[in-house]
């Protein structure tokens, strides 16, 4: 690391916003890594956030599956329970009937006693049996049981009996279906995530695939089913994308030379009678004018060519170094430093990188053109701007701090818009310039897969940050 301070041997500290910056960077990391967890293990399976949020397709599949097969379970239970309770009912009266059939109603019926053995009262007998001779001296009447009473006692019986059988048939089957719910649950939740195997394929594509990279394509293997022709549709529409891009990027070939060339004409027809002194003096100061205007025009063709090709990111990577990148930045505007009474302050340590060096160099440039224009004296009658480079975690990363004027928080996320200039009027040939200068830096950085972030200084000025990825 290195350590090298332009026009002043005295350093500057911005003080708490190098702080404040990298807790923003810290917070944005941690944003990042969120985001990037989310991404690849899916947000969690149910999340009271608003209606964008809740079950994932796989666990609604199971959970279908499930309630389906315990839909089907319990239908097939309860016709079982009527099928059950009908054959019993059917066959009640077979099973209570049929000891009596054989005899009349008023029969009474007695066991034989062996000689010195009580006797007991009579009860239904088989059929074929003999009735039992009454026994001398016993009491025929006490003993005497009707069958009626006896086929009553036995419905009775056999209504309790069915009850007992149809409670454990629910019983026993509510127990066999929660075990089989839960099995089909399991299967359920594999049978979805092999189904998806494919759908996740596309997913895990369309976040690979960018600009950057449209001549990928999924070619997509399997059956002809919906998630095939997802596949095929995305890869049609990248297709359809790429050719766009291409169109797009040889329409600013060709604009950077239909446009540039006319005004570069232009420029020289007013700049030859300028210098050979052939122009009158009455004229002289509305010739400068369209000079200037022509030049200015030449600018802003050139910054809208140059934000088209950043929107379009790199045609191939390379790998690069943001420190010299910067170096060389400050070098380019040393002197035009200089003459505005601004100090710069280098701190370039290693910051590699891969991209397209010319874009990122005029990311540097833009940034260090940027503090230097837009900077603003302190009671010392100097400007002040720090420069540093280094790593960032996993990221490169590049901060360029300038003194300059005081500006809102609130507007900090406009300035990155086209032809934004702040407070600046948008007069020819102010020192406002084109006001493309940070949408520039911002769409090289997102071409690049980077991030870039201002704050508003509270002693005025910004701090502006640029992250990309290692290389």
């Amino acid at each position: 690391m290195t350590r090298h301070e332009a026009d002043d041997p005295r350093s500057w500290d911005p003080g708490h916003d190098e702080t404040a910056g990298d807790e923003a960077g810290h917070d944005e990391a941690a944003h990042d890594e969120a985001a990037h967890h989310e991404a690849v293990d899916g947000p969690e399976e149910w999340e009271d956030h608003g209606p964008g949020r809740g079950l994932r397709i796989r666990t609604r599949l199971t959970m279908m599956y499930s309630l389906v097969f315990l839909a089907g379970g319990a239908v097939l239970l309860f016709v079982q329970y009527l099928a059950v309770n009908r054959i019993l009912g059917d066959k009640s009266a077979a099973v209570t009937t049929a000891p009596y059939a054989v005899f009349p109603a008023d029969t009474i019926l007695q066991p034989v006693v062996p000689p010195g053995a009580e006797a007991v009262p009579a009860s239904p007998a088989a059929p074929g049996v003999v009735p039992a001779s009454p026994i001398p001296g016993a009491d025929v009447d006490a003993g005497k049981t009707s069958t009626v009473a006896l086929r009553r006692a036995a419905e009775d019986g056999f209504v309790s009996f069915k009850t007992l059988v149809l409670n454990a048939l629910v019983g026993q089957s509510l127990l066999a279906l929660a075990v089989l719910v839960l099995i089909a649950a399991a299967l359920g939740w594999w049978m979805a995530g092999r189904s998806l195997v494919r759908l996740h394929t596309v997913t895990a594509a369309a976040r690979r695939i960018s600009e950057r990279n449209l001549d990928d394509r999924l070619a997509l293997h399997g059956p002809e089913d919906e998630i095939k022709e997802l596949a095929d549709t995305f890869d049609a529409m990248l297709g359809r994308l790429d050719r766009a891009f291409a169109a797009n990027r040889r329409f600013a070939a060709n604009a950077s030379h239909e446009l540039r060339t006319p005004l570069a004409l232009q420029r020289a027809s007013l700049e030859i009678p300028l210098a050979e002194g052939r122009v009158p003096d009455d004229l002289r100061p509305s010739i400068e004018r369209s000079l200037r205007a022509t030049a200015r025009s030449e600018r802003l063709v050139g910054s809208l060519l140059l934000l088209a090709k950043g929107q379009q990111g790199p045609e191939r990577y390379t790998e690069t170094d943001l420190a010299s990148l910067a170096g060389e930045a400050v070098d380019m505007y040393r002197a035009e430093a200089a003459a505005a009474g601004v100090v710069i302050t280098t701190d370039l340590g290693r910051a590699p990188t891969s991209g397209d060096p010319v874009l990122l160099e005029q990311v540097a440039a833009n940034l260090v053109q940027n503090a230097v224009r837009h900077n603003k004296r302190d009671g010392q009658g100097r400007g002040r701007i720090q420069v540093t480079t280094g790593r960032a975690g996993e990221e490169a990363e590049l901060r360029v701090v300038n003194s300059g004027p005081g500006v809102d928080p609130a507007d900090v996320e406009e300035l990155f818009e086209p032809f934004h200039r702040g407070t600046a009027a948008r007069l020819a040939g102010t020192k406002a310039g084109t006001g493309l200068g940070l949408s520039i830096v911002r769409a090289v950085v997102d071409s690049h897969g980077g991030n870039v972030a201002a704050e508003a200084r509270t002693e005025g000025g910004l701090a502006v940050t640029v992250r990309l990825p290692m290389a």
